[in-house]
């Protein structure tokens, strides 16, 4: 098979690889589409601590090619189209077991980051991945590849949301307009609030208003925590959600924040600087500060419900498709800030 194997940052090759045998309980993938997630950005930039060789892309989707011989063949078949949950649990730990299999320590320990005897990564970027029968979700013959491929990135947008408890007519503000903040105004606009999006850029916010922002405020000409204040009777927003990677923004957001209101941490902070958060406001008024990473087994589904339901187009965010042959383009094209989800093709051959 091909596969994009990174041997070192910024040098990714086409590579002839083995094609995974599945174990009994596993099946065997064909990827067809494949999204560049900000973590594979700043992989090929070097910004991680992960082994190579590496085989990045962990927002796939594509065909059962072949199924392990204990794979329930009343549930499972070739030419099903799937995606599959990839964070690789244990279930057995205190954090699997209370519904927070999304940190599982197992998975941060495992061969996906770290391999000492061979290729890291979610293998995604290649054109067979072996998978667990137990991770997937089968999505309807009529569902898109390139929508398949939002799944895992809606689902960490989905987790995001349910770290909240946004009731109808709620004010949120969403921070940052790119690929992850518009998937918050969507999924936010689901629940019955009201969406505010700060974001520089002129053209995302014409973006959040064309899909379902109600204002949009420009953080650099204005400032942006007395916009917030000013839409919402002075209160600020009962939900504040950050989806950029500034730390300074993180005091901005919880300043945005009402009393009695949450404020989420989406995005994983670059650099990882202490937080300049008032935390004598956290106090008094009773402000939540909170995080969320990687999607639930709950969430994740969720967003394979909004998807193959028809419920929500991610392909609204959709920049462009890239033959899997010119990585390095769609990967420069990816990293402009402007774009929003780049994918990766690895069509019919």
């Amino acid at each position: 098979m091909k596969a994009l194997l990174m041997s070192k940052p910024g040098d990714v090759k086409v590579t002839e690889l083995p094609i995974p045998e599945p174990k009994e309980n596993e099946v065997l993938i064909r990827v067809r589409m494949a999204g560049i997630c900000t973590n594979d950005i700043r992989d090929y930039k070097g910004d991680c601590s992960y082994s190579y060789p590496r085989i990045g892309g962990h927002e796939y989707g594509g065909v059962i090619e072949k199924l392990g011989s204990a794979v329930n063949t009343d549930r499972f078949a070739v030419g099903q189209r799937v995606v599959p949950y990839i964070i690789n649990i244990d279930r057995e730990c205190h954090y699997c077991r209370t519904g927070n299999e999304n940190i599982c320590f197992h998975h941060a320990q495992s061969a996906i980051f770290t391999n000492p005897d061979g290729i890291s990564g979610y293998c995604g970027f290649s054109q067979y991945v072996a998978a667990k029968a137990e991770d997937l979700f089968i999505y309807d013959e009529e569902t898109s590849f390139e929508k398949m491929a939002f799944t895992e990135p809606l689902a960490c947008v989905v987790n995001s949301i349910n770290r909240t408890n946004i009731e109808l007519g709620d004010d949120v503000v969403v921070i940052g307009g790119g690929t992850m903040g518009l998937l918050h105004v969507m999924v936010a606009k689901l629940r019955g609030a009201r969406v505010i999006v700060s974001e520089p850029q002129a053209s995302r916010r014409e973006k959040a208003l064309e899909l379902g922002a109600t204002d949009v405020i420009d953080p650099i000409h204005t400032d942006a925590v007395a916009e917030v204040k000013s839409l919402t009777e002075g209160r600020g927003a009962a939900v504040v959600f950050n989806t950029t990677a500034s730390p300074v923004l993180m005091g901005q957001a919880m300043e945005m924040t009402a009393p009695c209101g949450t404020c989420v941490a989406f995005s994983s902070m670059h650099p990882n600087d202490p937080l300049p958060v008032d935390a004598g406001a956290m106090h008094s008024l009773q402000k939540t500060l909170t995080g969320a990473v990687s999607p639930t087994i709950k969430s994740f589904y969720q967003a394979y419900e909004l998807i193959n339901k028809g419920l929500l187009d991610p392909t609204v965010l959709m920049d462009r498709v890239f033959d899997y042959r010119s990585f390095d383009n769609a990967m420069a094209c990816a990293m402009r800030p402007d774009t929003y989800k780049v994918l990766v093709s690895f069509g019919d051959d």
